[in-house]
């Protein structure tokens, strides 16, 4: 099988293929097959965009790196390479509130996109709620399959609510799904010391920490919250303006 009937199958050009005996020394074949692709490459990341969710966020090329006190940059510029996806790591960004870790979250599921693979951001809330808000076993079954089968999964700001026992159970059963099989992305204000607090009296919270940490990448950041920072910038700033003597 030649290069260009090999990506012609790729395709599914099964018309293509049953002709290819007229086909196959035909000047403009390889630019059809090419512009087939270049097509389908651009429609899968225009879907697998619009499914992930990231709504805007800001560049890694213009995160303050010299803000947070603490942050491991060579380990978040190793994970930028998507190494981890392969064995199927996990990824911590652990920290207080407005430190960066959802930007740095968004900027590692953007990489995965570009990719090719496909990716979900969202809160621990929305997934919890979804997955509780089924009704059905058979509805809850194909939900779960449906975050289970993502590349990457990013869930977002795990420890500024407190769950019930089913949530928990909810999202242990989602990891066992995705457990050696797809990475799974945590951004959490918690320490897992802490963890029972957001999942209070939950049975399988040790067991959840247990099967999450296995395989992972956690990295720890420190210092004070960003969005602190630009808000009291933009009250000085405010408060010099209005002392300026008006003309």
């Amino acid at each position: 099988m030649t290069d260009l009937q090999q990506r012609a199958r790729d395709l599914h050009l099964h018309g293509l293929l049953a002709h290819w005996g007229q086909a196959a020394n035909a000047p403009w074949l390889a630019d059809l097959l090419a512009w087939e692709e270049q097509e389908r490459a651009r429609r899968s990341l225009e879907r697998r965009v619009r499914d992930a969710r990231l709504g805007c966020f800001k560049p890694l090329a213009d995160f303050d790196w010299t803000w947070p006190s603490r942050c491991d940059r060579a380990a978040l510029d190793e994970l930028m390479t998507l190494a981890f996806l392969a064995d199927a790591t996990n990824v911590f960004l652990v920290g207080p509130n407005g430190i960066g870790k959802s930007t740095l979250a968004r900027n590692l599921a953007h990489q995965a996109l570009v990719q090719g693979h496909t990716v979900l951001f969202i809160s621990a809330g929305q997934l919890l709620g979804d997955l509780a808000a089924l009704d059905s076993d058979s509805a809850l079954r194909r939900r779960l399959r449906h975050y289970a089968a993502i590349d990457f999964l990013c869930i977002d700001e795990v420890g500024y609510l407190s769950y019930s026992n089913r949530h928990a159970d909810l999202l242990f059963e989602l990891t066992n799904r995705r457990y050696e099989q797809n990475s799974t992305l945590i951004t959490t204000n918690k320490s897992f010391s802490e963890w029972k607090e957001v999942f209070p009296s939950a049975a399988c919270v040790v067991s959840l920490i247990d099967r999450l940490t296995h395989h992972a990448e956690i990295i720890a950041l420190e210092g004070e919250s960003y969005r602190l920072k630009e808000s009291r910038e933009r009250a000085e700033q405010q408060a010099a303006r209005r002392r300026k003597p008006q003309r």
